[in-house]
């Protein structure tokens, strides 16, 4: 079961990423790790860092970036860690359990849940990958079940998809919505306000020459289900019944 404090989960998890050979990319994943709450970055043997490119492409998350741990091998970036998992794409004779990235969010945050130390997430190589010694020092590998027939992807858009994952296995499916706007609201219409509506509206099409009262067949019955399902609130009520009185206004 879960922590009940998404936040303290999430921020048990190392992103390791060995031997990076663009600094673009190493920004990219600092990036990625601030939208969905991550933050801690470690850095194996990166071939340039730092460096302004991977601080403009960070995009803000410099705090990402000044915190990162800078490592000169795999053991070092696991050091303390309970559980690790290989990102690799690729099918290995032998080697950990693979699992789709979906399915690993949770497995991953049980773990770091246990309260006995971090859980790391291990990608590698932009070029190359991770080496058979490096999944072999994981627990289980993750890939991101993409086009079969194209199934490259971006470091930075890896560390993207799998700490979006993290973030929506740690808040059990629903993460907190981020927005500064005030939702609208109104009131749900009475059932007098709806019935004082529908006369209204009938009034109106009877006046315009649209219904014919002697031979009203089914619209009536057909707009009460058209609105039925809309759900009306007060303030639409109002408004519905502004454009009525002006209809009427001018048929008059």
């Amino acid at each position: 079961m879960l922590s009940s404090d998404p936040q303290n989960l999430l921020s048990k998890v190392r992103i390791v990423l060995s031997n990076p050979s663009h600094p673009g990319n190493i920004g990219a994943a600092a990036r990625a790790m601030k939208t969905m709450g991550l933050s801690r970055l470690y850095l194996i043997h990166p071939k340039k860092f730092p460096d302004p490119e991977a601080t403009a492409r960070a995009a803000g998350a410099d705090d990402v970036l000044r915190q990162a741990t800078l490592c000169a091998t795999l053991d070092d970036a696991l050091s303390g860690v309970v559980f690790a998992v290989a990102l690799s794409a690729r099918h290995r004779n032998l080697g950990p359990e693979r699992l789709q990235a979906r399915e690993a969010a949770p497995l991953i945050l049980e773990k770091a849940g246990d309260g006995t130390g971090d859980v790391a997430l291990v990608f590698g190589n932009e070029t190359a990958g991770l080496s058979n010694d490096e999944v072999q020092r994981c627990q289980r590998t993750v890939f991101i079940p993409a086009n079969p027939d194209y199934s490259s992807l971006n470091l930075g858009a890896a560390v993207q998809l799998l700490c979006y994952e993290l973030r929506l296995a740690a808040y059990g499916g629903r993460p907190p919505e981020v927005t500064k706007t005030v939702p609208f609201s109104s009131p749900p219409a009475s059932g007098d306000d709806i019935e004082r509506f529908y006369a209204h509206l009938e009034r109106v099409m009877v006046r315009t020459g649209f219904l014919d009262p002697s031979q009203p067949k089914r619209l009536m019955p057909k707009i009460r289900r058209l609105y039925g399902r809309a759900g009306l609130e007060r303030d639409e009520i109002n408004i519905l019944r502004g454009m009525l009185d002006a209809v009427e206004k001018r048929v008059s």
